[in-house]
């Protein structure tokens, strides 16, 4: 993705994704991360603090008459409480914050488009000490949704999450993989869209309604999606070889 501008980001076009351009999310997204990581530590001391409370008042209220009084426990062991769960959260908050920018750089995504030199498919790369690199194929693809949380609105960026039918057919719940902190989210999910229908037809995402059709190929069992269209794409072949 191309072109810088100051101020109030605007949305380029579709045309202005690349085929086969890898690109990174915006610094947005470790911002993101740092402000999620920070509100995650005050959540967990703000739970313990309560709980602490919760259980000193509990205590107190079924026996009155044990010395030394709720209050006092409070006033005594309030200030190392909430000390000690800071230092806890320390000990995970500190490694995430340093490790985050780089894990956040390590990040790359491509698109390759039916036009392109290669098989249609949707690249990611990540990772800081173990690189994983995943190519997802167009043929595979079964859904593709945007996504903003509440921390990806304040930033301005969201996440692109992509379903295959091998990895939808399984037990994991989830995508298989997503497309995070990107600025230009809406664009670079209309170009995948547009892809996926000029690759092959007729696609549909979760909002769109479609008419039911029958399968081709009959389901059996253990023939999982990803089979059936692979059935599908060879006897495509041989009656074009046929005729």
């Amino acid at each position: 993705m191309e072109g810088k501008t100051d101020g109030k980001v605007i949305k380029p076009p579709v045309a202005k994704v690349t085929s086969g351009k890898i690109f990174k999310p915006g610094k947005a997204f470790l911002h993101k991360s740092w402000t999620k990581n920070v509100a995650i530590a005050a959540f967990i001391w703000l739970c313990v603090m309560l709980s602490f409370v919760g259980i000193v008042s509990l205590v107190s209220y079924t026996e009155p008459d044990k010395e030394p009084s709720g209050a006092e426990v409070m006033a005594d062991w309030f200030v190392p409480m909430s000390l000690w769960t800071a230092v806890v959260n320390l000990l995970w908050l500190a490694p995430a914050m340093i490790l985050q920018p780089y894990y956040v750089r390590s990040i790359e995504y491509s698109v390759k488009s039916e036009s392109g030199e290669t098989m249609p498919e949707i690249y990611v790369k990540k990772g800081i000490i173990t690189v994983t690199r995943k190519h997802v194929p167009f043929r595979t693809i079964t859904n593709i949704e945007s996504k903003t949380g509440p921390f990806d609105r304040l930033f301005g960026i969201g996440n692109v999450s992509i379903e295959t039918a091998g990895y939808s057919g399984s037990q994991t719940t989830g995508p298989e993989e997503k497309l995070e902190g990107i600025v230009f989210y809406e664009e670079v999910r209309d170009y995948i869209l547009n892809e996926l229908r000029r690759y092959r037809a007729p696609y549909t995402t979760a909002t769109e309604v479609v008419q039911a059709e029958e399968e081709p190929v009959p389901r059996g069992e253990g023939l999982d999606d990803e089979i059936l269209i692979t059935l599908r794409e060879i006897r495509d072949l041989l009656r074009s070889q046929r005729r």
